[in-house]
């Protein structure tokens, strides 16, 4: 892991920039630390081709980094400014031309999501690596991101994600809704009751297909990208319950 820039932002974060091989991503964490004890690490993953600097994810990551956590965000092949295959591209397209015809895109998000997920997951993996060798990052490790088909795929494969945040906004394909019985641990889930490209009834049917014991689900009024700011809070004190150990009373 190669650092290219470093950068003290006005909340107390710092943001530094990264490469591992051809993977890009950021960094954030307090400035200075909090304590001397290693920070637990949170996964902050998107999808649908946006950057790693999208304004929305930035904010959510510069404040789950003030509470005292390492975040970590990447651009997975295909998104951000990272090269995007023909495939993929022509999948975009029919996307778009199907949606504009009203016509069923269910397919099509299967030929699109899928290989992102099966592509984004190694490389996912060796961050995760090179994070936990980094001095002041010790685990424990969560996930929080809108990419909830990846983060369904990690949460099976990899166990060092203890806990993850959910955003109920996007397709996920038929694969990862089976794995949902798979994955164990506790979850928050986001669903935004009005989501125009979500449909409803398919978000409930995965919260209730995950096998975690204890998870949750919030769900508000309003479009894809309404989600309150108060669930960024509740979202940090869920990641306090799982990641940070308990003080003494």
């Amino acid at each position: 892991m190669h650092f290219t820039s470093e950068q003290r932002l006005e909340d107390g974060v710092l943001e530094r920039e990264f490469t591992l091989g051809e993977i890009p991503g950021t960094l954030w964490t307090p400035e200075p630390p909090g304590s001397a004890a290693p920070l637990p690490l949170v996964l902050m993953a998107h999808n649908n081709g946006l950057p790693k600097a999208d304004p929305r994810l930035v904010a959510r990551a510069r404040y789950t980094a003030a509470r005292g956590y390492a975040v970590a965000g990447i651009d997975a092949a295909g998104c951000g400014d990272r090269p995007r295959t023909a495939a993929a591209e022509q999948a975009r397209a029919d996307l778009r031309r199907a949606m504009r015809a009203g016509e069923p895109v269910d397919e099509i998000f299967e030929s699109l999501i899928g290989p992102m997920v099966e592509n984004a997951v190694p490389e996912w993996l060796s961050t995760l690596d090179a994070l936990l060798e980094l001095p002041g990052i010790g685990g424990p490790v969560g996930y929080s991101g809108g990419w909830t088909a990846l983060g369904i795929r990690l949460a099976v494969v990899e166990p060092r994600i203890v806990a993850a945040g959910f955003f109920a906004g996007g397709y996920v394909p038929r694969a990862q809704r089976e794995e949902a019985r798979q994955v164990t641990i506790p979850l928050l889930f986001l669903l935004q009751w009005d989501d125009e490209g979500n449909p409803r009834q398919r978000a409930l049917d995965l919260f209730d297909a995950f096998g975690s014991e204890e998870k949750t689900l919030h769900a508000n009024l309003g479009g894809h990208t309404g989600t309150p700011w108060f669930e960024l809070e509740d979202g940090g004190r869920f990641l306090d319950r799982h990641l940070k150990p308990a003080r003494p009373v």
